[in-house]
């Protein structure tokens, strides 16, 4: 099969690119002595992680439950659910599907703590908490240093539960505005989480795993002394948000989307097939006035404008040569909120198709 074999819109998946991507991550972490577990929020697909764990990854980081049961069902049995659970219901699930794996979850507040703790309690075996620190992105987690000792000290005492280290996400330096920017958040990233676990550690509790995340620190954090595991996820594909931060370069992104001139209205525009229900709407740090919605593989300076649900409206040249029914490449910004969209991937080799494979933990969002 080859590309005009295919209906658009849909997910092309470089195989040659995604390869080297991964390599170079694996590489990466064992340079810096650090246990690589990546976010597979991103690609979403059994097939992909299996080919992470062949080259080195420890396990997996997903956001949901529900991502989880996905991931436990495919025969994987190491993961750490990356954003607090606290509905109870959820909670009871968990503890039962998991099974004989290693789950740990992440807690960051003295409620989810207690109704772990009620429901774990019982259990045959304990389960395995990462407390969640904020380093600055102002989301979720408790404040670094000394005062997260007390959360953690609680999470230490309470039956059902066993305190495993400590967890960040340093989201913050997507918003960074220059290349100095996000190495100082990076470096912040992996400094503060350290200092933490050394504070939980000189009050006696056990604090074995220091775990950093994002693409984009990646680089910085996980070579600070102390570190033991990074979760980077959009690393497998790269897309536009990290090519204008400087991490990557569209020769490093893996994953695009084929879509169909649908019309050429006037001579300074062209109408794809993606909308806004196959392209994330996300606009990256500068927003679609200076990045736009997506851009052609090819010619990265046609941007897309304007998304409706089943159009992609970009602004060309009157001399450029796009013809209705003409096939395009379009690299997104989001690849994870990309990827959310679709039932599959395709795999490709130049333009030829090697094979597919479903994104089994699409939609999962509780």
């Amino acid at each position: 099969m080859r590309f005009p074999d295919l209906e658009t819109p849909c997910l092309l998946l470089e195989q040659s690119r995604l390869e080297r991507n991964l390599s170079r991550m694996a590489e990466h972490a064992r340079t810096c002595s650090v246990d690589l577990r990546p976010h597979w929020k991103t690609h979403k697909s059994p097939d992909l992680a299996r080919r992470q764990c062949e080259l080195g990854a420890v396990g997996g980081t997903v956001a949901k439950g529900s991502e989880a049961d996905v991931f436990l069902r495919a025969g994987f049995e190491d993961l750490v659910i990356a954003t607090p659970v606290v509905d109870p219901r959820r909670i009871a699930h968990l503890l039962t599907s998991r099974g004989g794996a290693r789950l740990a979850v992440l807690v960051e507040s003295e409620e989810g703590r207690a109704r772990w703790s009620r429901a774990a309690a019982t259990c045959d075996r304990p389960v395995e908490v990462l407390l969640e620190v904020d380093v600055g992105m102002g989301r979720t987690g408790v404040a670094p240093g000394a005062a997260a000792l007390p959360l953690a000290r609680a999470i230490s005492e309470s039956p059902g539960l066993e305190l495993r280290g400590v967890l960040t996400h340093a989201g913050h330096g997507y918003s960074a505005s220059s290349a100095e920017e996000l190495e100082t958040i990076g470096r912040a990233e992996g400094e503060l989480l350290v200092d933490t676990a050394r504070e939980l550690r000189a009050a006696g509790l056990a604090c074995p795993v220091v775990s950093v995340g994002s693409t984009p620190t990646v680089a910085l954090s996980s070579k600070v002394p102390g570190v033991t595991e990074v979760r980077p996820g959009n690393y497998v594909f790269l897309d536009g948000i990290q090519v204008d931060l400087g991490v990557a370069t569209p020769d490093d992104c893996a994953l695009t989307v084929l879509a169909t001139v649908l019309a050429r209205p006037a001579p300074d525009r062209v109408v794809l097939d993606c909308g806004s229900k196959t392209l994330s709407s996300d606009a990256g740090r500068a927003g679609a006035a200076q990045t736009g919605l997506g851009r052609f593989q090819d010619r990265p300076e046609l941007r897309i404008a304007r998304l409706s649900e089943e159009h992609a409206i970009v602004p060309v040249p009157a001399s450029a040569p796009y013809q209705v029914g003409d096939r395009v490449r379009v690299l997104p910004n989001h690849a994870c909120a990309t990827v959310n969209l679709h039932e599959r991937l395709v795999i490709v080799d130049g333009s030829r198709v090697v094979q597919e494979w479903p994104i089994q933990a699409r939609g999962c969002v509780t």
